[in-house]
């Protein structure tokens, strides 16, 4: 049903018109907007990104990085409150298509990093009001260590490793 694979230049305007739906310019519930410059940005140097398509078309996405050289200051404020394990990495944004979620391509493209990262600890941000989001990763086995507050909202921090 899904063709999941590392991103390619092919798939940048995908993933900014799909991250770009979901910014809270449009009522989304991602943290700011992603112009296709800042998508670029995102894929470079130690990122890994997943993509999965359906007919062709971007219908998800997973970001990762490692903690070194972290710039937005949300991530930075996520990794003052809870900086996770020396080899932790950075998981998100992650991105479901409308018309995808609720069918378990979340944890596909889960799945394809843990494989990546194997033994690695994840470490996430969601704001506090987004509770299909905190569900999704909850099912995935991830549970809140930490909050922080960032330009005036809560945030919960998950991980995927025992505490």
């Amino acid at each position: 049903m899904y063709d999941i694979a590392w991103v390619s230049e092919a798939d940048l305007d995908g993933i900014t018109t799909l991250l770009q739906n979901n910014a809270p310019s449009r009522g989304g519930a991602l943290t700011g907007e992603f112009p296709r410059d800042k998508v670029v940005l995102m894929t470079q140097g130690d990122a890994r990104v997943i993509v999965a398509h359906r007919e062709g078309n971007v219908v998800g996405v997973l970001f990762s990085s490692s903690k070194r050289n972290v710039s937005a200051p949300s991530v930075r404020a996520m990794l003052d409150a809870w900086p996770g394990s020396d080899d932790a990495y950075i998981y998100g944004p992650a991105c479901i298509a409308d018309t995808e979620r609720g069918q378990g391509l979340l944890a596909k493209l889960y799945t394809v990093l843990r494989d990546y990262y194997p033994n690695r600890e994840a470490v996430l941000f969601i704001r506090a009001d987004n509770v299909a989001s905190i569900r999704a990763h909850e099912r995935l086995g991830m549970h809140e260590v930490s909050r922080f507050l960032f330009e005036g909202f809560c945030y919960l921090i998950f991980s995927d490793r025992a505490v």
